[in-house]
């Protein structure tokens, strides 16, 4: 069945596809030598990876928001032993950041602790940070020099974890490296690249969010206003106003000849974009936020997304790029805002009509227009594969039933709906709480 012929899912339906996907996922698991559970990005890959992008790090929120959706303590037990795999990976990984290394190992040890009462895992979590904060030179942690792989999403999973001291520490360093441009300030991803990307992945707009958070929660307003000054930037690059919200890829184009000038997912578009506009709303105060919001919205249901209306255009179902990180913003409007669920229920028909499913359960296989064959092997994490896309199944399963649009475990960069929980939308995590 096409996208286009993909007609709306019940929510038994949908909630009945998730757990195809999470006995999928639970069986692409490998066993460790402590008696933990690690996953792979790929089912074909020798290695496990411990990443919170596309490896363990991120099947942990699944498995707790599973665990919490349908009270089954066969999920919590499968956390636990992903925390006993990442305990390892903890203390002998090389990467820092929050995506790909140290800091988002921390945040899912965290959340086992917090959701689980596992103490172990929160012990583990701490000395991990504490690696973090030694490994810091002052100015950055490696190459990478953004939300994902660098100094903003350490902020950010520093803040969330307690220790605002790091955070700040973390963020600082961008008034020292912004460059002035006509309209605010913008910062290069990586030394001795040419292009500047814009949005939240690796560009301008996910250094905003760091910014914005720490300073919002730690009352620094000197690094408010930098985030500000950053999204200014951004907004005046904007194509397609008044009504939309619509901004390249990044300038001078980076790598054009692979590279579309314009994306709509959360990492490169309006998605994302629109993420960092609901955390300024929240920060800033400012009604221009939640109206460029809103304008980000318009783009992205006027976009033609979910079909797949041309080779390269729409190809991918996950978290990060796809239709799932699309679905995350729309339960967000719905809880805020009372949208209507007809746009959500467009995108899980899409999720439904292209999800593979035999015996082993569910998963999802991305497109490469450009390779033959065309389908991707699935993957198991939450960037671009069935954690991902699971755990935003769950959640809309509970939103259009009328029940807690919450998550089991917040993300670090997408805030929490207002009034889906009590605690401070900046720093809102599952772990939080429990600051050791």
């Amino acid at each position: 069945m096409s996208t286009a012929e993909a007609g709306p899912m019940t929510a038994g339906e949908v909630e009945a596809l998730a757990v195809d996907g999470l006995r999928w996922l639970i069986g692409t698991g490998r066993e460790t030598e402590d008696g933990g559970l690690g996953w792979p990005v790929r089912p074909s890959d020798e290695a496990i990876d411990p990443m919170l992008y596309n490896g363990t790090a991120g099947v942990v929120p699944v498995l707790l928001e599973a665990w919490r959706h349908f009270g089954d303590d066969a999920y919590a037990d499968t956390a636990l032993r992903a925390a006993r795999a990442l305990e390892g990976f903890a203390e002998s990984w090389e990467d820092d950041s929050l995506y790909f290394g140290r800091t988002g190992i921390a945040l899912a040890l965290r959340a086992v602790h917090s959701e689980l009462g596992d103490a172990r895992a929160g012990a583990a979590a701490v000395r991990a940070l504490e690696r973090v904060s030694a490994n810091f030179d002052g100015e950055r942690w490696g190459e990478l020099y953004e939300l994902m792989g660098g100094n903003a999403g350490i902020g950010l999973g520093a803040l969330l974890a307690g220790d605002d001291d790091l955070a700040v520490r973390a963020v600082e360093p961008y008034a020292r490296t912004a460059e002035p441009t006509a309209a605010g300030v913008r910062w290069p991803f990586r030394p001795e690249v040419e292009g500047r990307m814009h949005h939240i992945s690796h560009g301008t707009l996910g250094v905003v969010y760091g910014l914005a958070a720490v300073g919002g929660a730690t009352g620094r307003s000197d690094l408010l206003e930098l985030a500000l000054a950053g999204a200014a930037d951004v907004v005046a690059r904007d194509e397609e106003g008044p009504d939309g919200f619509l901004v390249p890829h990044s300038d001078p184009p980076h790598f054009p000849d692979v590279t579309p000038r314009y994306s709509y997912g959360w990492c490169h578009g309006p998605a994302g974009d629109a993420q960092v506009f609901r955390l300024l709303r929240d920060v800033a105060g400012d009604p221009v936020w939640p109206e460029l919001a809103d304008r980000c919205w318009g783009t992205v249901t006027r976009s033609g997304l979910p079909r797949r209306l041309r080779p390269g255009f729409w190809d991918n179902d996950g978290r990060c790029c796809g239709t799932a990180g699309v679905l995350a913003l729309a339960g967000d409007r719905i809880a805020e805002q009372g949208d209507s669920p007809a746009f959500s229920r467009t995108l899980v028909a899409a999720l439904g009509a292209h999800a593979v499913r035999d015996a082993d359960g569910a998963r999802w296989s991305n497109v490469e227009h450009r390779a033959t064959p065309s389908g991707l092997e699935p993957e198991c994490g939450w960037a671009s594969g069935s954690a991902g896309i699971v755990r935003e199944l769950l959640r809309h399963v509970r939103i259009v039933d009328g029940g807690d649009p919450s998550y089991a475990v917040a993300w670090p960069d997408q805030p929490v709906a207002q009034g889906a929980q009590a605690t401070d939308p900046i720093r809102a995590s599952a772990g939080r709480d429990v600051a050791s």
